[in-house]
């Protein structure tokens, strides 16, 4: 009977300390989940703190300083009416009347200085002009490109396609650049009295023809003596009227 009792005193004493080690390894567990837990937030804060740290400070940027290349062309403290057109920025006169005088409300770009009448600083002002495009003013009011590749002298006249500029005092809507057909006009340097005078002094020998580069006519008057003398009135005629005019197509001087 003693030995069975102590048998079963053994089974519970057993029984007891293999409840306490489960016991103590589940507890243990759940203290590194908890841990874990606790220290993620505390991990990230940590990341977000070094983050802050070790980020470059913060310095408010400077504003750009850089003077705007128009600046060189608008006069400084000069009359805002009389700037240039590169120089303001003018809002369309919707209800203006085509070739009529009109009013448009402007306003000075950034680092130009104006003053009205009386000398006093402003931004807004007003300026007065024609109500008109651009490629609707006069000749004398844009400058455009010339070309050496077509011919003056030519029937019909030849054009070419330029590229005018407005000039700096004008002031006209739309763009201030844009092409146009042209008439060509440019010339090498030939004379109209050069070559009317050697017509008539020595144009027999063909030296009007040779003066202007026409070297073909030139030899053809040179060996037939100037046509016995008719080629050499008719050339009189058409150098005195322009028609007859350099090799390369420019206009006389």
């Amino acid at each position: 009977m003693a030995a069975l009792w102590w048998r079963r005193a053994l089974r519970g004493l057993c029984a007891a300390a293999l409840f306490l080690s489960q016991l103590s390894v589940l507890s243990g567990r759940a203290g590194s989940l908890m841990t874990t837990k606790l220290s993620q937030p505390q991990s990230t804060l940590a990341k977000s703190l070094t983050s802050t740290s070790t980020s470059a400070p913060y310095f408010k940027a400077s504003e750009s300083t850089d003077i705007p290349p128009y600046v060189t062309n608008c006069p400084s403290n000069g009359l805002c009416s009389r700037l240039p057109p590169d120089c303001m920025t003018c809002n369309t006169n919707y209800s203006c009347i085509y070739g009529k005088p009109a009013t448009f409300d402007c306003k000075v770009k950034p680092h130009v200085h104006c003053v009205d009448e009386n000398n006093y600083q402003q931004e807004n002002f007003t300026i007065n002009m024609t109500c008109q495009f651009c490629w609707q003013l006069a000749t004398s009011d844009y400058v455009c490109t010339n070309s050496t590749n077509c011919m003056t002298v030519s029937c019909p006249r030849q054009r070419y396609n330029a590229t005018c500029t407005v000039r700096d005092h004008i002031h006209c809507l739309g763009n201030r650049v844009f092409p146009k057909m042209l008439y060509c006009n440019w010339t090498g340097g030939y004379k109209w009295s050069t070559a009317l005078a050697l017509s008539i002094t020595l144009g027999g020998f063909g030296a009007d023809r040779f003066y202007l580069g026409q070297w073909r006519e030139g030899l053809g008057k040179l060996f037939s003596f100037g046509g016995l003398g008719i080629w050499t009135l008719i050339d009189v005629l058409l150098i005195g009227v322009g028609y007859v005019g350099p090799a390369d197509g420019s206009l006389y001087i």
